[in-house]
């Protein structure tokens, strides 16, 4: 395994689908234009439909020729989650790569239109829900994968059962903490329920390090929108290199379902991408398989009966 793996080396992706969730800008758009160029056909899925287009634009520049397809998604919203896995699966014969990048990060407490915490609801239930409506139609394609973009940040992480929806006294980087652990949990878990069901389908997780993209200041108070702005400029690498993990989990021949992805620097903050470690407590099989059944509870958006939890 190459310890200096970089986008040069994605395999052909033609006759490939790929769904990338906040391809507007960040990790997001580099991993779709990556993936378009090496012959995949990407749909973008975007919340913000004038920044997804001007994304769309930026890759047709990067690369002429491109198949691209641009889709409205909010996932803080089940509706818009549901609404865009119908128009997709009616459009489409099928799908080989959902990549889970969209996020939040550390914004003040605020809630989905579905009553959800707004990190937990969008890093976690929105992806669990759109996971769950499109596994179906990547069943039987060659080589298809689920993506999910952890963090760092997962190994502050705790799933708080007792107050899961931050309700108690809200703490905006214990609650991205837990959303980013609980990203990690759902993927392994995932993969546990894919392999017990026989599916040809593998999950597999990543995490940039520490990127320079809008996340950081999109959302957050203003003295930590400075202190961040100057880290990026300081510490950070780019997003292009940042991308690299999500692409490698995506596109790596024979990676292993369950395996996680991040940078080979020191404390995985930069560099290119390798397999890693997931925390001790992103390994819990129990809690996993609990906060399994509260995103089901939750989001009322069960997976197929096939992968039901075995033992």
């Amino acid at each position: 395994m190459s310890t200096r793996w970089t986008a040069e080396q994605i395999p052909d992706q033609h006759g490939r689908t790929a769904i990338v969730t906040g391809a507007n800008s960040g990790l997001g758009l580099v991993t779709a234009r990556e993936l378009a160029r090496h012959g995949a056909s990407v749909v973008l899925a975007c919340r913000n439909a004038e920044k997804g287009l001007q994304a769309l634009h930026s890759i047709e520049r990067a690369v002429p020729g491109a198949q691209l397809e641009l889709a409205a998604l909010d996932l803080s919203s089940l509706a818009s989650t549901k609404a865009f896995a119908e128009r997709f699966s009616s459009a489409h014969d099928g799908l080989d790569l959902l990549i889970n990048n969209a996020g939040v990060m550390a914004p003040p407490r605020r809630q989905t239109e579905d009553g959800f915490e707004l990190q937990l609801g969008t890093n976690l239930l929105g992806h669990f829900a759109l996971t769950a409506r499109l596994i179906a139609i990547m069943e039987g394609h060659r080589d298809a994968r689920v993506v999910t973009l952890s963090s760092n940040a997962h190994k502050m992480g705790r799933i708080n059962f007792d107050d899961l929806q931050s309700e108690h006294g809200y703490s905006r980087w214990r609650a991205y903490g837990q959303s980013k652990l609980a990203d990690l949990m759902f993927s392994l878990e995932l993969d546990r329920r894919l392999r017990a069901a026989g599916s040809t389908v593998t999950s597999v997780a990543a995490h940039p390090g520490y990127a320079a993209t809008n996340l950081q200041t999109a959302a957050a108070p203003a003295i930590d929108r400075l202190v961040m702005q100057l880290t990026n400029v300081v510490m950070a690498q780019s997003a292009d290199m940042g991308a690299l993990p999500s692409l490698y989990a995506a596109t790596f021949p024979e990676l292993e379902g369950g395996s996680y992805v991040g940078p080979d620097g020191l404390g995985e903050f930069r560099g290119h991408p390798h397999v890693v470690s997931p925390s001790r407590a992103a390994r819990d099989e129990q809690v996993a398989a609990r906060l399994w059944t509260f995103s089901e509870e939750l989001t009322d958006v069960p997976f197929p009966a096939s992968l039901s939890r075995l033992g």
